[in-house]
């Protein structure tokens, strides 16, 4: 039994198939995702990385400029997703000599209906790719992970953060 209490899926219609939630009725606040991944890497590639050296150019820079257009591409890309009207999306990468690696960061920000944990998720994401694609020549055994939503804010649910 389902009650307006109840935990639900919301991409699920009455009959169990998928539908698009319908976002009309929600009023507009301002809402911002953060999410984070990073990728784990040889020291020595990630020694490359850092000192510029790799073939197909700055990684970084690459997967920072990545993680925007992905953000941006969201909708496109998960089939349920609302397109958005982005006001900010930021991607940071810092390097972490005890993975050893690279963590990505990211925040997606906009005034509208729905929130923007999806674009967060895909910006760090695809970041994560792209710096496995520039550097698969020199290390194929890299790892991504720990993509997952840190905080969330705006909205009817309020504010969430990871709890760690």
């Amino acid at each position: 039994m389902n009650d307006d209490t109840s935990p639900r899926l919301t991409h699920l219609a009455e009959d169990g198939s998928a539908a698009m939630v319908d976002v009309g009725d929600k009023a507009d606040t301002v809402r911002i995702a953060e999410a984070a991944g990073h990728v784990r890497m040889k020291p020595e590639t990630l020694a490359l990385i850092l000192q510029g050296d790799m073939k197909k150019g700055d990684v970084i820079g690459a997967a920072r400029i990545a993680g925007i257009m992905a953000a941006k591409q969201t909708a496109s890309l998960i089939p349920l997703c609302h397109p958005l009207a982005l006001t900010k999306v930021s991607v940071d990468i810092e390097p972490d000599e005890s993975l050893p690696g690279l963590r990505v960061r990211t925040l997606a920000k906009l005034s509208g209906k729905t929130g923007v944990e999806m674009e967060a998720l895909t910006a760090a994401s695809v970041a994560c790719l792209t710096i496995y694609d520039m550097a698969k020549a020199v290390d194929r055994g890299m790892e991504i992970g720990g993509i997952r939503v840190l905080a969330k804010s705006g909205g009817k649910s309020g504010d969430w953060n990871f709890e760690s």
